[in-house]
């Protein structure tokens, strides 16, 4: 205890008493607080990030069952805080009980089971993180042999604000906005936040769908710290329409993750049974079998599942600001958070009440995974790629952040006609602990106990990466193809081959960083070429190489300062994982000469986005977030109120994400075509190419849908699910393409696999040519799709390339950067970008 900080902290806080709602309104009956610990009684205003970890910080000082850790930063430089709570004993030999509990023996009368809650993944449902202050004083204040003995059998780990940039996005629009007598109508503008709203992180992700891919910091933070605890009961704590009451799983069964244990669900339900109890004595209406699911297990209620712990998601009607009309009544901020902090409690209760059972379910699933691996056809799973080490970097790091043990390929093998090279290849076995979780990395499905999805239906990984892999089986596997442990894995580095040269240096288009390696020389000044034909060349270390389409060509002779050259391709070598190569000579072996007219200029890209009301919001942050933070470029996001009335002159590409642009005024889009005509590239995903047909930007045609020829009756109450089945929610789809193509710079096979997540399907173009990306006439690699939807996916156009004048319109159907883990296409977005305006006119669709 710090007195001095105690006096200081309770002065600053104990404020907020003085506020409208009373700590009475939420804090359960007969329980006695410890007067020293500071109080903020929440409710009156949305709390600010900052606001809140002062508050936990002055807890923290003051509190022997409270320790707080920074975990991490986000991407707009907000801290990161997890809190562990419990008994002041158990802090005492925390360490000891991190390892005993990790360690999965058997749980004996002494060992405490782990709750880890998190709050607020979406930062405009605010009432989870508003009612941590709650949560907080009540485990550090509350006195009495129930809260001490609960403690000492428990350790709660507390992750305040899970989407810290997002809170305080919406704290501040409805803090700005509710006046001293805030509005209740819902169409008062406070509860009306302005695109993109606070549901997302700094660059639009939605965080709870990132538990899997792992790609933004929030959720690097978590997952290192999850698998240092592994805790038994998870919490994610959420909001949705004003409409609805309050839900808590075990949502609907058929919906469920075929590998996540059925023993998980079971404790949810039991579980549920005590959230019931505590919400039945205060009155709260609930449901708990009609919606959600349980089986993208990207999302915080569901990957805890497969890990052999409870994840529990809680649903509350939100007020979106501080209260609103609904027809369940007024739905008051206050209200919504003392539903929180009340299942908060319920939580506790029930982990604390099933405490072995949790314990000895955990430990059942990691201690049986040996035995499940034993019966699987497939012992290992091995992938590689000797062209990318960097792509092949990412999985390995995704991996690590898991728990999942990796081994180097000990030698090449050939499996399914494949053909893996040690040093460039890669080994999981399913024998280890997280045996369940690979498999769901790993392997493909297409059949479904269910049809309805809240989320995508598949994401196998090497698929997602472009990878080559293959499943060991018995006869393939043994313990001789596993060389050193991968653990955490080291950015890989590439080299200037050949050294210092006089003449050129070239770098093929493999490398997933090699857009940011370009980037940097075009921002640098240097002229810079691409290859549209192979060639082969003697190199200056005097051996020989043949560069395929795309290679990037940066000859000496025509820098001004070619003296810089030299010292930017180690650079680039160096941090872009690209292996760049010297050379003394123009004049090839084979193959087209370093000075011939099939070397396309390339120049400086000046891009520009819509953003905006009626833009998507995940995909516009998708694309930002592939430009800023992977590639390092600059680019312009213009509101399309702005697009109506500036000059777009400065612009090389235009790139519209997947919307409805019915805001665009008939000016703008006149200006637009004229761009395009003199040489703009515009690049249009998903629902943005239906608008870009309708205006004439592009010579494309969408499938229709078969009419259907059943006129009989249906159930009224079957409707929902049989139009939901035509929906496709996320799956993967296997495409030809042609390498040749510069959409296609950088992939060496004829066939790539896309993620689709949408039913806009396009016609084969007249022109064979300007379809470089085609869906199969057997397309399904994994997902569910409809057999109506699936016959129309067939031979449909996966990208269409028009145009007018002398620029080019690229018309994709999916979006290449999906949540920035399909490392497989992010290579389209850059082509599209650096290498639009070299495809020829006679190859487009007109």
């Amino acid at each position: 205890m710090k007195p001095l900080l105690s006096l200081l902290f309770s002065f600053v806080f104990l404020a907020s008493a003085h506020a409208q709602t009373q700590l009475s309104y939420y804090l359960p009956d007969g329980v006695s607080y410890d007067s020293s610990i500071p109080v903020h009684v929440p409710g009156d205003r949305h709390i600010h990030h900052h606001e809140l970890i002062a508050y936990l910080k002055a807890v923290d000082a003051v509190s022997d069952r409270i320790t707080m850790t920074q975990t991490g930063e986000t991407h707009g430089g907000r801290p990161l805080y997890l809190l562990t709570v419990t008994s002041p004993e158990n802090h005492a030999r925390i360490e000891d009980i991190r390892k005993q509990h990790v360690s999965m023996s058997a749980p004996t009368e002494t060992s405490p089971v782990v709750v880890w809650m998190g709050y607020s993944v979406h930062g405009n449902e605010a009432s989870g993180t508003n009612a941590v202050p709650l949560v907080v004083y009540h485990l550090a204040a509350a006195q009495g042999e129930e809260i001490e003995t609960m403690l000492k059998n428990m350790v709660i780990i507390i992750e305040p604000s899970i989407n810290p940039d997002g809170l305080d996005r919406f704290a501040h629009w409805t803090n700005t906005l509710k006046g001293r007598n805030p509005s209740s109508d819902p169409n008062d503008r406070e509860h009306g936040e302005t695109w993109p709203g606070g549901r997302t992180n700094y660059y639009s992700f939605d965080l709870n769908r990132d538990w899997m891919p792992v790609q933004q910091p929030e959720s690097r933070a978590r997952l290192r710290n999850y698998h240092l605890w592994k805790p038994n009961v998870v919490t994610d704590h959420h909001e949705m329409g004003t409409g609805s009451t309050f839900f808590f799983q075990p949502g609907i069964p058929s919906r469920n993750f075929p590998l996540s244990p059925a023993r998980g669900f079971e404790l949810t339900s039991k579980i549920g049974e005590v959230h019931a109890q505590y919400l039945n004595k205060i009155g709260s209406l609930y449901y708990t079998k009609e919606s959600f699911d349980d089986f993208y297990i990207g999302k915080g209620s569901t990957y805890p599942d497969i890990n052999g712990a409870v994840g529990i998601l809680f649903e509350q009607a939100s007020s979106r600001g501080m209260k609103q009309d609904s027809e369940h009544g007024m739905v008051t901020f206050p209200f919504t958070i003392k539903n929180q902090f009340t299942t908060t409690l319920s939580t506790l209760k029930a982990s604390y009440d099933l405490r072995m059972e949790l314990l000895t379910h955990q430990r059942d699933v990691v201690n049986g995974a040996s035995r499940e691996a034993a019966s699987n056809t497939v012992k290992a799973y091995v992938f590689g790629d000797k062209h990318d080490p960097a792509r092949v970097w990412h999985l390995l790091d995704m991996l690590n952040h898991h728990d999942i043990k990796v081994y180097g390929l000990a030698r090449n093998t050939t499996v399914d006609g494949k053909t893996f090279e040690s040093g460039s290849s890669f080994v999981v076995p399913l024998d280890q602990p997280q045996h369940r979780l690979i498999r769901g990395f790993f392997e493909t499905i297409t059949t479904f106990q269910d049809s309805l999805f809240y989320d995508v239906s598949s994401w196998t990984l090497p698929i997602a990466f472009n990878l080559e892999y293959s499943g060991l089986a018995a006869r393939s596997f043994t313990s001789g193809l596993l060389g050193g442990e991968v653990g955490t894995p080291a950015f890989p580095k590439g080299s200037v081959i050949g050294g210092f040269s006089e003449y050129a240096y070239v770098f093929e288009w493999d490398s997933y960083y090699a857009p940011r390696a370009l980037n940097r020389l075009l921002e640098a000044g240097f002229r810079v070429k691409v290859a549209t034909k192979e060639f082969t060349l003697p190199l200056a270390d005097a051996s020989v190489k043949t560069f395929t389409y795309g290679t990037i060509l940066v000859a000496l002779g025509t820098q001004d300062n070619p003296g810089r050259v030299h010292a930017i391709m180690e650079s680039i070598a160096t941090n872009d994982a690209v292996q760049v190569y010297a050379v003394n000579t123009g004049l090839a072996q084979g193959g087209i000469d370093l000075g011939s007219p099939s070397f396309e200029t390339l120049k400086k890209q000046e891009v520009a986005m819509l953003t905006g009301d009626g833009v998507a919001g995940n995909d516009a942050g998708e694309i930002w977030h592939q430009l800023d933070v992977r590639w390092g470029m600059e680019m312009t996001q213009l509101d399309v109120d702005v697009f109506n009335r500036v000059s777009l002159d400065r612009y090389t590409t235009i790139i519209l994400a997947s919307g409805s642009y019915g805001n665009m005024s008939s000016g703008a889009v006149e200006k637009l075509k004229q761009w395009v005509s003199a040489g703009g590239t515009l690049v249009v995903y998903r629902s943005a190419v239906s608008w870009a047909i309708r205006q004439g930007l592009v010579a494309a045609k969408s499938v229709e849908s078969e009419p259907k020829d059943d006129k009989s009756m249906r159930p009224y109450e079957s409707a929902s699910s049989e139009m939901g089945a035509q929906r496709i929610g996320g799956s993967i789809f296997q495409t030809t393409i042609d390498p040749t193509h510069p959409l296609f710079y950088g992939y060496r096979n004829a066939t790539l696999a896309t993620f689709r997540n949408t039913e806009l399907m396009l016609e084969l173009p007249s022109n064979s040519f300007a379809a470089p990306m085609r869906y199969t006439s057997e397309p399904l690699l994994s997902g569910y799709i409809s057999k109506p939807q699936l016959a129309r996916l067939k031979n449909t156009a996966a990208i269409v390339v028009g145009g007018q004048g002398s620029g080019r319109v690229i018309a994709a159907t999916d979006n290449p950067v999906f949540r920035a883990f399909w490392f497989g296409t992010d290579k389209l977005l850059a082509n599209a970008i650096f290498f639009g305006h070299t495809i020829s006119g006679s190859t487009i669709a007109r």
